[in-house]
């Protein structure tokens, strides 16, 4: 999974901790229970994956679910999903409209290398606001959305500018402990 360590590694650039990972198969409930664990736990949450055409794609449902919300059948985006089909000189496979289906008061990350649209989805619990992005699995559309949106909206959330800094160190002849011991006012 090259994906939840790329995120992890670009929000610790920005000064972002992620606290959890977790893997869900294509199972709406299991989808709606991680999420709401997540958010119990967290304040923002990064799905990656699910948002395509097929039926096993089904993260978008997951999240009007822990909305509380329908669906939105958004006639721009499935516009532009057909102009991208077109533009390849494809006809559009009527099920790719699915993909212009977002949850009531859900919000579409402009960028959209790819068919899927992400989505930023309010969640009012428990008194305070919190947060759920949806992000494609293809790894290069993921990349573009966090990058020209999800990272800058979570820092501006957060209000933090810092950055977590890491550095390998690379060492011979000394145990684990022994440089524990030699580092520790330094670490």
């Amino acid at each position: 999974d090259t994906n939840s360590a790329w995120i992890g590694e670009q929000l610790a650039l920005v000064g972002i901790d992620s606290l959890y990972q977790t893997k869900v198969g294509d199972n709406l409930e299991r989808i709606v229970g991680a999420i709401e664990l997540a958010l119990s736990r967290s304040d923002a949450v990064i799905t990656c994956g699910g948002l395509g055409p097929t039926q096993d794609d089904i993260t978008r449902d997951a999240i009007a679910k822990v909305m509380g919300v329908g669906m939105q059948r958004r006639d721009d985006i499935g516009a532009r999903i057909r102009q991208m089909f077109e533009s390849r000189g494809r006809e559009m496979p009527e099920n790719n409209l699915r993909q212009a289906d977002v949850p009531i008061g859900a919000s579409i990350i402009e960028q959209m290398p790819g068919t899927a649209p992400g989505l930023l989805c309010p969640i009012n619990k428990s008194g305070g606001e919190k947060v759920i992005y949806a992000v494609p699995g293809v790894p290069n559309e993921m990349k573009t959305m966090m990058l020209g949106t999800i990272l800058a909206d979570l820092q501006q959330r957060a209000g933090v500018a810092g950055v977590i800094k890491s550095r390998v160190l690379k060492t011979w002849g000394h145990s684990e402990s022994g440089l524990a011991e030699m580092l520790s006012e330094r670490i």
